[in-house]
């Protein structure tokens, strides 16, 4: 077995990963074709990415332009550590004002502390849209599965 295999992450080990990261990278492709990469508070079902932004931000521009985006989430702080999950995939914005307030409010969820029975403002709803990212390509890493041995 090669060691991409060796290190690749199983479904359910990709699920368990992105529910304990708190933030991924974002990247869009901006109008010179240069990569846009932000970092992102997100919600993932599975590998489908869930994020919330201003619906007048550069990402959102970009997204507008070229759906085509990466998200990559990263942990680990020594190379034999790196663990990763990096998506692939199609990005939908949805505006519409149920969806964006349910997905803010399960976005917002994930953090300690958020009080879910305090409304967002509609306008802050107003503003904002949900990325939702659906996959067509996912790799994983985790290094640790190589028991130190490269």
């Amino acid at each position: 077995m090669n060691r991409r295999e060796q290190i690749k992450l199983t479904p359910d080990e990709q699920a368990k990963f992105l529910s304990e990261v708190r933030k991924v990278s974002l990247a869009t492709i901006d109008k010179d074709g240069f990569p846009h990469l932000v970092a992102m508070n997100f919600l993932a079902r599975g590998n489908t990415i869930f994020m919330s932004s201003y619906g007048k931000a550069q990402k959102v521009v970009n997204i507008r332009r070229n759906p085509k985006v990466s998200v990559m989430a990263e942990a680990g702080r020594k190379y034999s550590e790196l663990r990763g999950v990096m998506i692939r995939g199609n990005c939908e914005i949805l505006d519409d004002p149920k969806t964006v307030r349910a997905e803010m409010n399960a976005i917002r969820g994930r953090d300690p502390g958020y009080e879910t029975d305090v409304p967002i403002p509609d306008s802050i709803v107003t503003k904002r849209v949900i990325l939702k990212v659906t996959p067509t390509r996912v790799v994983s890493w985790d290094h640790s599965k190589l028991g130190g041995r490269y």
